[in-house]
């Protein structure tokens, strides 16, 4: 692996069937080495996650990296709350836009990039079960003509 490539750990894809995701940010992760390996290793769970902002700095909830095999005592909680690492500015753009109706901020993935922990934050506001199903109708319209597409090219 060379230093500049992207390994994804994890994916919350279901975030992206949930929601509707406005702006993405890259946010480094406060870890305890512990988590790091825990990570590298790909044990971890960005389901049911969300991000909030307390006294200018965010946090991310819910977020379950699980305990290192070989950690001892040294290892983590594994629900414990973790630090994002991101500008000041963009801290408070977030904090006034999550003030408003209806945004919120979600976890989308977790990757290393130049050996660094990264989470890609997401500016998102929640789907209605028709917004849903419109999305599956769509998707699967689109499958549909491909699949004609490609039989009739045959």
């Amino acid at each position: 692996m060379k230093k500049d490539e992207i390994k994804v750990v994890c994916e919350n894809r279901k975030a992206r069937h949930d929601y509707f995701i406005h702006e993405t940010y890259e946010a480094g992760l406060e870890l305890k080495g512990t988590e790091v390996k825990s990570l590298r290793a790909g044990k971890a769970n960005l389901r049911d996650s969300y991000a909030e902002v307390k006294d200018g700095e965010i946090f991310v909830e819910h977020f379950h990296i699980s305990p290192y095999e070989q950690g001892n005592i040294f290892n983590h909680e594994p629900l414990r709350r973790k630090k994002l690492l991101l500008h000041k500015k963009e801290i408070l753009k977030l904090f006034g836009k999550t003030r408003e109706k209806g945004f919120t901020l979600i976890p989308l993935k977790i990757y290393f990039k130049k050996g660094r922990a990264k989470l890609e934050l997401a500016l998102a506001s929640g789907k209605h079960n028709y917004d849903k199903r419109a999305a599956l109708h769509e998707k699967s319209a689109k499958r549909d003509v491909e699949r004609a597409l490609k039989e009739r090219l045959k």
